[in-house]
């Protein structure tokens, strides 16, 4: 039997045993090394030489990912691994590092119970480090702590033992700080990592070694012995004495938990259901008997297999054959084969039970994120990504002939990358396209063209806005068009710390279901106990609350007068960009007592335009899309990348000294963040190490408001003048 053929029947094997099962996530700030200690984990599990272990970068099998050096997609892989005489099956998924590819890792956390941190001890924690640990922490996934590149602290920096010292007690403070600031209340000391109890492993996956203080103990090799070797320049002499599969595999196995135990406190965090019903039992205890729930968290098309989705298996079993309902889409698809990953292979097996991360083709229907289960239940809870998409460019095919497929690519991309937005304007008849950023959309543009066989042209880059009110409106009465209907709106902004609470996830469209706790919540964040009471609709950041007394057929009228609202959010008056922190309140109606009289066409319109009006007389503005940039520089450059960070209307928040480099942080607006790339490799003769991290909608500058309105509305063929209130109520 080859080694291919025994690594498949170990994994099959091994399925079954949900205490032998591990499922991580490699995480880490881009270039810190994920997928170079990924290739020493598959090496050390016999999937690959150990002579191309990190320079293979296995998990990196898109073309794009090879040119550019980076991950792009999320990269998964079962392997066995031996650890004490015993067996252990390691699904894996190495995750991309770069901000505009973020949405991967969180859709990755869902899938892991644990995760390997690694940070570069050249660079120590960086901003996306923060990011990726947040993701995980608020997935309830555990991390240990993995210090790589740690032999150019000696032969780069040319640092003493002392130094280098400080320099790990510097990085694991640093991450026991993020960890105590955004784990869960009972997690917060429990998970702080340790070099003494192995939470914490150092080494270079580069030259495939690592030691931590367990396997020192264990193996009689000491940091003097780690000095040694390389001063000596034999790197592959340490390797061999402390191999760095060995020393991660058993930080793994032996601080990061099985399904079985990660289970009972994640389930009761991601699922909206009840955890003591019959399927919340099952999904707690991991049962490969009890209902099949299955949550879908990456989806590729794969031009000869069709929809290929990857997801966790919480409970129950999947087997081909299988009709299942998918819960979100409310359709239900058959499953036709089921598989695990050998990194870019995809090898079908017989079953997948549960604790596992499974392969699952025929699911034609499935977005990431969707719950898959064999009866109706409870949807898990959304997977929230920290950023969004704020870089749109418009996309059309080369030639006219290939509209169609043009059509039909951008809803496969849409389906492959949650992400990504496609929109036609419906207007102008463009195709439209949103990611999180520059090299976001570069990638999905030279997929469309490589992988797809595409040829497409696209405009320059543009951001989006949203447009919000400053202060409240009067009461403004909105007519249906046949007379019959009457409805009265105050517009005002909605509460900050409410804003916040809907942006963070804290409160979404399914606390609508329990109202007195939505109630609750919104009392303690500040809002009116009669308002809090009485909340029809949570979309977008927005709010619709009913503030009417006794108005008789308004609940047969509820649906429509949501409606209304929805659609007046998705294009504000302004300049049909969306809507955000708005607080619509209905406060009164007349409604005719004849259903004929208050239909679609007689209710949406008294809906809209008394919401458009209300925002202009409540001061309505734009809001621009800004992000946070970091950057490291050595001090005589400074003043020549400040000079460039203001000249993009950039704000300066702080400035530190490390040695001989400083870290500028600002908050920079990204509509003059384009170029950003080259002019800032031109002005510091690329010794600049850059980084942003999304920071939310802030308001546009008085000054610019006019401007950009005036210039959105052009692009989108609208009249350069934006409405007056007065347009839209009679």
């Amino acid at each position: 039997m080859g080694r291919r053929e025994e690594m498949i029947k170990r994994v099959r094997t091994l399925m079954p045993k949900r205490d032998k099962i591990r499922n991580i996530g490699i995480v880490a700030h881009i270039d810190h090394g994920k997928t170079t200690l990924s290739d020493n984990l598959i090496a050390g599990a016999g999937m690959m030489s150990e002579e191309l272990a990190g320079k293979q970068l296995v998990l990196d099998f898109h073309k794009d990912e090879q040119e550019r050096g980076i991950t792009i997609n999320a990269g998964n892989i079962s392997i066995v691994n031996e650890y004490n005489g015993e067996d252990y099956l390691i699904n894996m998924i190495d995750t991309p590092g770069h901000v505009d590819f973020s949405g991967e890792v969180t859709r990755a956390m869902r899938a892991v119970d644990g995760v390997v941190v690694v940070v570069c001890a050249v660079e120590g924690v960086m901003p996306q480090t923060e990011t990726v640990l947040r993701q995980a922490l608020k997935e309830k996934v555990k991390p240990v702590l993995f210090i790589n590149k740690v032999d150019r602290l000696l032969t780069e920096l040319q640092l003493g033992p002392d130094d280098v010292q400080q320099r790990f007690a510097k990085i694991i403070t640093k991450v026991n700080s993020l960890i105590r600031k955004y784990a869960p209340p009972e997690f917060k000391e429990d998970w702080q990592v340790n070099p003494t109890d192995g939470t914490v492993a150092f080494g270079s996956a580069y030259h495939n070694w690592a030691i931590s203080i367990p396997f020192m103990q264990r193996s009689a090799v000491s940091f003097k012995d780690v000095y040694e070797f390389i001063k000596n320049d034999d790197q592959k002499g340490l390797a061999k004495k402390s191999p760095l599969h060995e020393v991660v595999l058993e930080m793994v196995i032996k601080h990061l938990p099985n399904p079985l135990e990660a289970q009972k406190y994640r389930i009761p965090k991601i699922w909206t259901g009840d955890p003591e019903s019959e399927t919340g039992k099952a999904m707690m205890s991991c049962d490969p008997n009890g209902h099949l729930v299955f949550m879908a968290t990456y989806v590729v098309v794969d031009p000869h297999a069709g929809v290929v989705v990857t997801g966790r298996v919480f409970s129950g079993t999947l087997k081909p054959g299988q009709k299942v309902w998918l819960i979100n889409a409310g359709t239900q698809n058959t499953i036709q084969q089921v598989g695990v990953y050998m990194g870019p292979e995809r090898l079908n097996v017989d079953e997948v039970t549960a604790g596992n991360i499974a392969a699952v083709i025929g699911l034609k229907d499935a977005y990431s994120g969707e719950t898959v289960a064999l009866d109706k239940i409870e949807p898990f809870e959304p997977i929230k990504h920290f950023s969004e998409p704020v870089v749109t460019k418009s996309i059309e095919a080369k030639s006219p002939a290939d509209l169609p497929k043009l059509v039909e690519v951008l809803r496969i991309v849409a389906k492959e990358d949650p992400n990504i937005k496609v929109e036609i304007n419906e207007e102008t008849g463009e195709h439209l396209i949103s990611g999180m950023g520059e090299l976001h959309l570069e990638i999905i543009e030279n997929r469309i063209k490589s992988e797809k066989g595409l040829d497409v042209i696209t405009s320059k880059p543009i951001v989006v806005y949203r447009e919000t009110v400053t202060t409240q409106s009067p009461i403004i009465e909105g007519k249906s068009p046949n007379r019959h209907n009457k409805l009265y709106f105050v517009i005002e902004p909605l509460e900050d710390k409410v804003w916040n609470a809907i942006n963070t996830g804290e409160i979404t469209q399914r606390n609508l279901k329990d109202s007195k706790a939505l109630a609750k919540k919104l009392v303690e964040l500040g809002m009116s106990n009669d308002e809090a009471k009485r909340i029809w609709d949570i979309y977008k950041s927005n709010m619709l609350v009913d503030a009417t007394k006794g108005v008789q057929y308004l609940n047969e009228t509820k649906e429509l007068i949501i409606q209304g609202f929805r659609e007046a959010m998705d294009r504000g008056p302004l300049s049909h960009e969306k809507v955000t922190k708005v607080k619509v309140k209905l406060v009164d109606a007349k409604l005719h007592e004849d259903a004929v009289h208050r239909g679609p066409a007689q209710i949406l319109p008294a809906v809209r335009n008394p919401i458009y009006a209300g925002m202009l007389q409540g001061k309505a503005i734009l809001l621009e899309p800004k992000q946070k940039l970091f950057v490291s520089i050595p001090q005589e450059l400074m003043g020549a990348v400040t000079k460039d960070i203001q000249s993009r209307r950039g704000q300066i928040m702080n400035m530190e000294q490390e040695e001989d480099a400083i870290s500028v942080t600002a908050k920079v607006p990204i509509s003059d963040m384009f170029g950003f790339a080259g002019d800032i490799r031109s002005a510091t003769q690329g010794k600049a190490i850059w980084t942003t991290e999304y920071l939310g909608y802030e308001k546009l500058p008085d000054e610019l408001q006019k401007k950009v309105i005036g210039n959105i509305r052009k692009r989108k063929g609208l009249s350069p003048e934006p409405p007056t209130y007065k347009d839209f109520i009679e």
